[in-house]
């Protein structure tokens, strides 16, 4: 059974930075797109980043874009979001997810096939 648990999700001042790991178990991150979205209270979840295992292409949302950095460890089995200049729009419940589908629309939570319980991120202003 695949299990991603998040890690690193806290309260950050405006302009802080903040580090969300993805550990994954039961399955190693040797294919498909691993991604993260995000959910604000009485909002969708919306996609943040993602990237590719082939090729280690990334995507981004346009409001992260220049801001946030989506990266993995092989040797761990993990994938980090690296988010800097956070702003109080930022604050929500960051989740991971993992697919073993390589193309495709990223940002569709749809086409995910496992997701972790989500990790609070809260940036106040």
């Amino acid at each position: 059974q695949v299990q991603l648990v998040e890690s690193g999700g806290g309260l950050v001042q405006a302009g802080g930075s903040l580090r969300l790991s993805c550990a994954a178990s039961g399955r190693t991150f040797r294919s498909g797109v691993q991604g993260w979205f995000r959910q604000a209270p009485e909002k969708e979840r919306e996609f943040v980043a993602a990237i590719t295992w082939t090729g280690g292409i990334t995507y981004y949302a346009d409001s992260v874009k220049g801001r946030f950095t989506i990266s993995r460890d092989n040797a761990r089995n993990t994938v980090s979001l690296q988010m800097n200049s956070l702003k109080p729009e930022d604050t929500a419940v960051y989740y991971c997810a993992d697919r073993r589908l390589q193309g495709g629309t990223y940002s569709y939570t749809g086409s995910y096939d496992y997701w972790g319980q989500g990790t609070q991120v809260t940036v106040s202003s």
